[in-house]
């Protein structure tokens, strides 16, 4: 009949050297490197929470990964994203505090009778610091920090906090280059020139920016690595479908999700995304639109704009297919789009960011969710189900050279 209804306890647990030894098993779809371990000599953990600078340092995805029903001793480096104080049933008074790091968030529920509550009271939003503690997954109320130690970082924590993930932030210097490269490729002068523009003018905003606030590539960056990973997956359908026009393709998808810079951006100094104005009332897609109108008109004022009069297809309909591209690319009205993909490239578009998004949201998912049952994962917002592992593909296989040697004659 399989495992108990426990095991996902029992799959659960797991030491910080095994999730760095076995991540690529328990997460097929991961990027290799991502989520590394901050080794900080790791001394054991006898019980006393005065042993707390010896914990390891583990990220909230990390602890997500380690937290059971067994208590397990780790420290985190976080800033102080909101402080809620509300009341009990009872009237008794505790504190909602949403903690977080670079890749990830968790809420922290402080009660009166928890030592560091009046020390958790004065914690003001933006604040960081260091929570050393036994970490557990109650179940229905989440992780809880049990005995837990409180102190703010010093300015080179801070930085090194701000500056994420180590693989992460490679990567997603990696991903912006191979954008620059993209960008740099495209033959229509008049959208390299609009791409380049954006890239000039908002270029540092576009590098904090996340693809959402939730559900997918919520991080800071997020927006450069699911753009970088739209633009691979489109061109390679490009090459299947040689009607696609690329240079617009690539354009198109650089600036889908343009409005965001607006909606999802994070500060230099925090992990929040800050709610705007703009973004709250028109929404990304009516930002994107306006901001490429914007931008097409300031490229128009450049001296090389002069030659495109003579180009085919007219600069003014190249405009209007790629604001159709950002008009149309949640593919459906009730997701928010004011017109449906008419173009071959609007449906590839849409196509693209869908799967993009979801297969983030299944490697987030692989990476956090608990194991039910050997393969089965639990379900995650906003997935409907509880997932699978993917089938591994097949091994033992003979070599190719062996092979060829067996096919020869004697």
């Amino acid at each position: 009949m399989g495992d108990s209804p426990n095991c996902r306890n029992v799959h659960a647990r797991k030491t910080a050297r095994e999730i760095q030894a076995t991540s690529s098993l328990l997460n097929p779809l991961s990027l290799a490197g991502s989520f590394f371990l901050h080794r900080r000599g790791f001394l054991g953990f006898t019980g006393r929470m005065d042993d707390a600078a010896e914990l390891d340092l583990l990220t909230l995805t990390q602890i997500r990964q380690v937290a059971g029903l067994a208590p397990q001793p780790y420290r985190v480096h976080v800033q102080v994203d909101q402080r809620v104080e509300k009341q009990t049933s009872g009237g008794a008074p505790f504190l909602e505090i949403k903690l977080a790091d670079a890749g990830d968030s968790l809420v922290w529920r402080v009660f009166d009778s928890n030592s560091l509550f009046q020390e958790a009271r004065q914690l003001q939003r933006g604040s960081f610091i260091e929570l050393a503690a036994q970490w557990v997954d109650t179940g229905k109320y989440g992780i809880e920090p049990r005995q837990p130690q409180m102190r703010p970082l010093s300015e080179e924590e801070k930085a090194e906090l701000l500056s994420g993930d180590a693989e992460v932030a490679k990567r997603q210097r990696l991903d912006h280059d191979e954008i620059l490269q993209r960008v740099e490729a495209i033959r229509d002068p008049r959208l390299k020139a609009v791409c380049s523009l954006f890239l000039e003018k908002h270029g540092e905003r576009f590098r904090r920016t996340a693809a959402a606030r939730e559900n997918h590539h919520a991080r800071r960056g997020g927006l450069v690595e699911h753009v970088a990973q739209m633009m691979r997956a489109a061109l390679q359908l490009a090459q299947v479908y040689p009607m696609l026009n690329t240079d617009l393709l690539v354009a198109g998808v650089l600036f889908h999700d343009c409005g965001k810079l607006w909606e999802n951006c994070y500060p230099e100094t925090g992990f929040s995304q800050p709610y705007q104005l703009h973004g709250e009332m028109l929404g990304h897609i009516s930002l994107g639109l306006e901001l490429v109108n914007k931008l097409w008109r300031e490229s128009l004022e450049r001296p090389e704009a002069a030659t495109w009069m003579l180009l085919e297809p007219a600069s003014d309909l190249v405009r209007m297919h790629l604001l159709h591209l950002i008009a149309s690319h949640h593919g459906q009205y009730e997701f928010g789009s004011p017109v449906l993909p008419k173009t071959p490239e609007a449906v590839i578009l849409h196509h693209v960011d869908n799967i993009d998004a979801k297969m983030e949201m299944l490697r987030r998912g692989y990476e956090t969710s608990k194991e039910l049952a050997p393969g089965i994962f639990e379900r995650f917002r906003p997935w409907p189900v509880n997932v699978l592992a993917p089938l591994a593909t097949v091994s033992g296989l003979p070599e190719p050279a062996l092979l060829q040697e067996e096919a020869l004659p004697e």
